[in-house]
């Protein structure tokens, strides 16, 4: 604070002019202060995100590779350049998954169930090809796949819609199919790869990690980074088990169980086997875990929007996600080559976006922005890559202005 600035040895009255002037010229002075760093920062960037078209897979109806109303999936393909020209990052878009015909039937009518709805797509972030938002993936081969199964890339099945239109739950055949295609356009000569994704997408990056890694040579370093795919199996603000009650029809509608770990199916149900915290117990792919232990997802309440709209009680519930989640990470905690940067942050989705990425403004823990965080751990820059935040609202670098959808 300002006030901080003052001495005590300053006469009263005089302090207390000085104490009013600095007050009055805080908001203009925070207001520089942001200008100041935004010019000078070294992880500044004056290029705006690049936008990159879409590619429809090839064959894909002869291949079942199709969206929920049959038309081809897609994908968006930015070719990597100097030396990470053999290098590829394969990001699996989010969005959320429905579990019932109605719901499935209502995503045919936009990006998330049809392809005739996808446009080109602004890569930031984790995606951006500067390498001052991106230091350390901004020259490799990035493919977005497109999301439009709602069941995380794992479904093989197939139903009716209400008007008796057929509905394809193929994301299983649309993951197969482009990573297949991926490999005829030169990742098969990949020297470094990382499967990552955000929500739903980060979700299907843990089903598909270690098959992912096991179409490459053993020499080659492939590993996999989870963003937001943590969805806690506990009552929520609204005093239920929504999560789950919602994955189980996921489950019954799209049959998923192709996917799913065989060991953790021998002893669980197949709705259990769907979570982020089952499923890291069975990856031998090296995995790096991104979460908010205040994920605002999953708030599902009025104070949604923002969490200093939350009561005391509500606040008491989110606490209780976070000693959950870390409860749960203590699997990947253990594991040596595993990272964790779990930050106190109220948002959703942190690797797609500058501001959360890698900014003057992006979250910190241990002083590392996410980006820092995540390339130590992948090129071994740091043997313990493990960040847990404290509890909310503890850390200053979370800002008001990160993403929260």
């Amino acid at each position: 604070m300002a006030t901080e600035l003052l001495s005590p040895l300053l006469p009263q009255r005089r302090r207390r002019r000085l104490a009013l002037a600095v007050a009055a010229a805080a908001p203009l002075l925070a207001l520089l202060l942001l200008v100041v760093v935004y010019s000078r920062s070294p992880l500044t960037t004056v290029s705006s995100p690049e936008r990159v078209d879409l590619t429809l897979v090839a064959d894909a109806r002869e291949k079942g590779a199709v969206c929920l109303d049959g038309t081809p999936a897609g994908y968006h393909l930015r070719r990597g350049s100097g030396s990470g020209a053999h290098n590829w990052l394969i990001y699996l878009e989010g969005g959320g998954w429905c579990n019932t015909v109605q719901s499935c039937s209502g995503r045919k009518t936009n990006r998330f169930g049809s392809s005739e709805f996808m446009r080109a797509v602004k890569f930031s972030g984790i995606l951006s090809n500067d390498h001052l938002e991106n230091p350390d993936f901004y020259d490799w081969n990035i493919v977005v796949v497109r999301y439009c199964d709602g069941a995380s890339f794992s479904g093989d099945a197939e139903g009716e819609d209400l008007a008796g239109n057929k509905l394809f739950f193929r994301g299983l055949r649309i993951w197969e199919t482009v990573v297949d295609e991926l490999m005829g356009k030169g990742m098969d000569t990949a020297k470094q790869a990382l499967l990552t994704g955000c929500s739903a997408g980060s979700l299907a990056a843990l089903l598909h990690c270690d098959d992912f890694s096991g179409r490459f040579p053993h020499e080659v370093s492939v590993k996999c980074l989870s963003d937001a795919g943590f969805f806690i199996d506990v009552k929520d603000l609204s005093g239920e088990r929504s999560m789950k009650s919602f994955i189980n029809g996921v489950i019954k509608l799209q049959n998923v169980r192709e996917v799913l770990p065989k060991d953790c199916l021998q002893n669980k149900d197949p709705t259990e086997c769907f979570f982020a915290s089952e499923l890291i117990k069975s990856i031998r792919t090296p995995t790096f875990i991104l979460n908010s232990d205040y994920d605002s997802w999953q708030a599902w309440s009025s104070c949604k929007a923002n969490i200093r709209n939350c009561s005391s009680t509500q606040i008491d519930v989110l606490h209780g996600f976070k000693n959950k989640l870390v409860s749960e990470l203590k699997v990947a905690e253990d594991n040596k080559n595993w990272g964790l940067f779990i930050d106190s942050c109220f948002t959703h989705c942190q690797t797609p976006f500058n501001i959360s990425w890698h900014s003057p403004i992006s979250p910190r823990l241990g002083d590392k922005t996410i980006a820092e965080a995540v390339g130590d751990w992948y090129f071994g820059r740091r043997q313990d890559v493990n960040y847990i935040d404290c509890k909310y609202p503890c850390n200053p670098t979370c800002s008001s202005r990160l993403p929260t959808t």
